[in-house]
């Protein structure tokens, strides 16, 4: 199945969740915000959340600096 991840496409497993595609982009759940369909995700909801095709995700990862 293909998603849109930050406008553009990628393909997935059909059936992955948000916390799924995290981990295959070696993300942590806690250094990014993940906006699934038009809609922010709480954390505790990426593994509920399943992606179907054509879905739409943007991830937003924090970065530090100073």
């Amino acid at each position: 199945m293909n998603i849109l991840l930050n406008g553009q496409e990628k393909e997935c497993t059909d059936g992955s969740t948000v916390l799924e595609l995290l981990a295959s982009l070696k993300l942590t759940p806690e250094s990014v915000v993940v906006e699934h369909n038009h809609e922010i995700l709480q954390p505790e909801a990426y593994t509920a959340a399943e992606l179907a095709e054509n879905d739409q995700v943007e991830i937003i990862r924090f970065v530090g600096g100073g």
